[in-house]
């Protein structure tokens, strides 16, 4: 049985590798070609890898890999057999060089393989599509919708009435997309739903009366949303998602928040409506955030917690109900000796 590619490759000569990722190179002998990349410990021998975490130097005297990026922290205690790409961040060099070596890995690809406009989509008759866009099968684009050019709307995706989608942004299978202006440069995976309903209601004993969503999602250009994460539309003002912005699977964003410029949310994240996320904040996964809370720019929050209060700038949280880190070490650390304490010198019952 053939084993598939499903990521086309792009070989390079290791020079013009060094040259797009701005690496020195040492221990080179020749200009071997790069036609693959993989972890130290399993790297084809055409092929290229990093070493920036110590935890993983035992592996370079045996990888197989024909260069390897790595600072200059290691770089004498790689063999000579190994070309060296010296560089002050090696993943992040890394990742430079892996997007010249799988481009089309950048961005979800096209199902159909198609380019242009597919006799199997629907594009309503006001509709506005740029040149160099793809629209695959059973794609729908609404009245009134505007998609820039070198967008992708892959199959089965959805865009509502008078959604404007940037230039080169890519909406994925069976993602949909209503009441939004979308920036250029975006990425929405599979299964995205961007500006349906924020969740409204006035809670009466007479039963819970529907609050109409009257406002709008904003996603600024460069923006990544994972595959089927949500995002409401505003409540009575818009909802915004900044510039840059890394959002993973399965997080829900509620009516009215507004994230700032690249911020991180990762997976199984919620943020509640009207909560307020500065610049470079990063939410990790399983986190909830109380809504009509503000976490200021540069603040981190920990796997799991609960925020139900504004967090200052640059301040790290955790915990349930989450509290600065310092101050969960120090409650861990007595909880601990109260536990320890409590063992020692009791009886066994009879």
């Amino acid at each position: 049985m053939s084993v598939p590619s499903f990521i086309t490759v792009s070989p390079q000569r290791l020079s013009r590798i060094a040259a797009h990722c701005g690496a020195e190179l040492v221990n080179v002998s020749g200009d071997p070609v790069i036609a693959a990349a993989g972890p130290i410990e399993a790297t084809p021998p055409d092929g290229l890898t990093f070493l920036d975490n110590p935890k993983y130097l035992k592996f370079a005297a045996e990888t197989a890999a024909a260069a390897l990026f790595t600072s200059d922290r290691f770089a004498g205690k790689v063999p000579p057999r190994v070309a060296v790409l010296q560089h002050k961040n090696p993943y992040r060099a890394y990742a430079t060089a892996l997007s010249l070596l799988f481009p089309t890995a950048m961005r979800p690809e096209p199902v159909t393989g198609e380019t242009g406009v597919s006799k199997h989509a629907y594009i309503a008759a006001d509709a506005k599509v740029e040149a160099e866009v793809i629209v695959e099968a059973g794609a729908i684009i609404g009245r009134g919708a505007a998609i820039g050019r070198g967008a992708r709307i892959l199959a089965n995706a959805v865009i509502g009435a008078n959604v404007q989608i940037g230039r080169n942004t890519t909406v994925g299978v069976g993602a949909s997309v209503q009441n939004a202006y979308v920036g250029d440069d975006v990425i929405l995976h599979p299964g995205v739903r961007v500006g349906q309903d924020g969740f409204g209601f006035a809670m009466g004993a007479g039963g819970h009366l529907k609050i109409p969503q009257i406002g709008r999602v904003i996603i600024q250009d460069r923006v990544e949303i994972g595959a089927n994460s949500t995002v409401d539309r505003g409540a009575n003002r818009d909802t915004v998602i900044g510039e840059g912005t890394k959002i993973d699977n399965l997080v829900q964003i509620g009516h009215n928040v507004v994230i700032g410029r690249h911020c991180v949310i990762v997976g199984l994240a919620g943020i509640a409506g009207s909560a307020t996320l500065g610049d470079f904040v990063v939410v990790a996964g399983q986190a909830g955030i109380v809504g009509h809370h503000k976490i200021g720019d540069g603040a981190q929050v920990g796997g799991g917690s609960g925020v139900k209060m504004d967090v200052p700038p640059g301040e790290k949280v955790i915990g349930y109900p989450a509290v600065p880190v310092r101050e969960w070490l120090r409650m861990n650390r007595a909880v601990r000796a109260l536990a320890t304490g409590a063992g020692k010198g009791s009886e066994k019952p009879e």
